[in-house]
């Protein structure tokens, strides 16, 4: 069941979090910078995931968080231009976004995944329209059996209200 909420996602009680990001991201912007401030070994680790293995955007990389639980960094969008670029990436696309939505539904779906939280997908720093996203949200994960946290609407330091079902 999809939920749209306000608040933190930081402070999101799922057991995963998810959001888009760019193949070596430098996770300069939005929730990217939060999420290095919090856990800057995830960042490494996404970097040398990414040095080493060259993901496609549509693909996903999880991290797990030290509390057991995990993000699940989904790549929207393309890499920045060059090798070893400090640019920034480019704009999502709804193919990439629609290619990591099914690879998120594959991923909640074989690592059992009990709840999940995630913003508005690709919208920020991504530059696409809610409304484009949004379908797309409903038809890939639409269908899964556990509370889905969709926070449209940020609010520094605030606790969403997350209903369990």
């Amino acid at each position: 069941m999809i939920h749209e909420v306000e608040g933190d996602i930081l402070l999101s009680s799922a057991n995963t979090i998810a959001h888009g990001v760019a193949p070596g991201d430098h996770f300069e912007q939005g929730l990217a910078l939060a999420l290095r401030e919090r856990w800057p070994a995830m960042v490494k680790d996404f970097r040398h995931h990414c040095h080493v293995s060259h993901p496609e955007p549509g693909a996903l990389w999880s991290w797990p968080m030290p509390d057991g639980r995990r993000i699940v960094n989904l790549l929207t969008q393309p890499a920045a231009a060059g090798a070893h670029s400090h640019g920034h990436p480019g704009r999502a696309h709804l193919e990439h976004v629609n290619a990591a939505l099914r690879a998120l539904h594959r991923f909640v779906t074989d690592e059992h995944v009990t709840s999940l939280a995630l913003p508005r997908l690709a919208t920020g720093v991504g530059g696409l329209a809610w409304t484009d996203v949004q379908p797309l949200l409903a038809k890939h994960l639409g269908d899964l059996k556990i509370p889905i946290y969709v926070y449209t609407t940020y609010r520094q330091g605030v606790k969403a209200n997350e209903p369990t079902r």
